[in-house]
């Protein structure tokens, strides 16, 4: 038997031949689609449009530019230590006013090509960004999406929604659950206050404008029960909002509830 007899009779023994057939012509056909996009729209770099190998990701000019937070840091805030002094370690200003989430983690500080995205995304309507940093956050808190029982984002008031046409935090959730398997309560906490934009006040007046500002609704709360959440937003600055959000999912009946945003303000010294 011939190379290609034998080649022939390999292939007609796999399965059916017209479903090989067909099958193979779809790859071949989303294939020659992928390529003809690549060369009508060439991929470009998610944040300064400059060309990049592949689509949806960084170029390497931006990527140099975030200030990630890795190891070491606070074990309850998250924020980084200039050098390591172990495991476990907990951060001044986390013992002088401790959070009332147990643990918060974010993939990078608030600050240049960060800050543009995340602009981007809650203020420009660039919700294909939703699953790229939804990635990273959930590289970034691999440790807390461990130990999460329910994913839930932190909800717009619905008066803010309607005008904003969408939630950053849940479009990032979604993300962070699809990548991981973590299953998604997008109701479990409710925004039931309107409250004023937190940009200019002071930590204590963010408090104050945040007080009692969710609510887990009664139908909700076999769902949020002693189970451990992660809550989901895209920007972590004071923690005023993260505070009053686990607070309501604490007494609601939560067991823990954690934090995961992609970005966080950092006060260096």
């Amino acid at each position: 038997m011939s190379a290609q007899e034998r080649e022939t009779t390999d292939v007609i023994s796999d399965g059916p031949p017209t479903a090989r057939w067909l099958g193979a012509g779809r790859r071949a056909a989303r294939d020659g689609v992928r390529v003809l996009l690549g060369l009508v729209y060439p991929p470009r770099c998610i944040a300064c449009q400059s060309a990049t190998a592949e689509a949806q990701a960084l170029c390497a000019a931006c990527w140099s530019g975030f200030g990630f937070i890795e190891a070491p840091c606070c074990e309850r805030l998250g924020t980084p230590f200039p050098v390591d002094l172990g495991p476990g370690l907990v951060s001044p200003a986390a013992i002088a006013d401790p959070p009332v989430f147990a643990r918060a983690r974010a993939v990078c500080r608030f600050d240049g090509v960060a800050r543009d995205l995340v602009h981007k995304l809650k203020y420009g309507d660039r919700l294909d960004l939703a699953p790229v940093l939804g990635a990273m956050m959930a590289q970034a808190g691999r440790e807390l999406i461990a130990d999460a029982d329910l994913i839930a984002p932190t909800p717009l008031h619905r008066a803010r929604l309607w005008s904003r046409r969408f939630n950053q935090a849940m479009a990032l959730a979604q993300a962070v659950s699809r990548r991981t398997g973590v299953p998604l309560a997008p109701a479990a906490l409710t925004r039931v206050k309107r409250t004023r934009p937190q940009i200019g006040l002071t930590r204590a007046q963010r408090a104050d404008n945040l007080q009692g500002a969710f609510r887990v609704r009664p139908e909700m709360r076999p769902m949020v029960e002693q189970r451990r959440i992660l809550l989901i937003d895209d920007v972590l600055t004071t923690g005023a909002t993260a505070n009053a959000a686990a607070r309501a999912l604490l007494r609601a009946g939560a067991r823990q509830v954690d934090v995961l945003t992609f970005a966080r303000v950092v006060t260096d010294g």
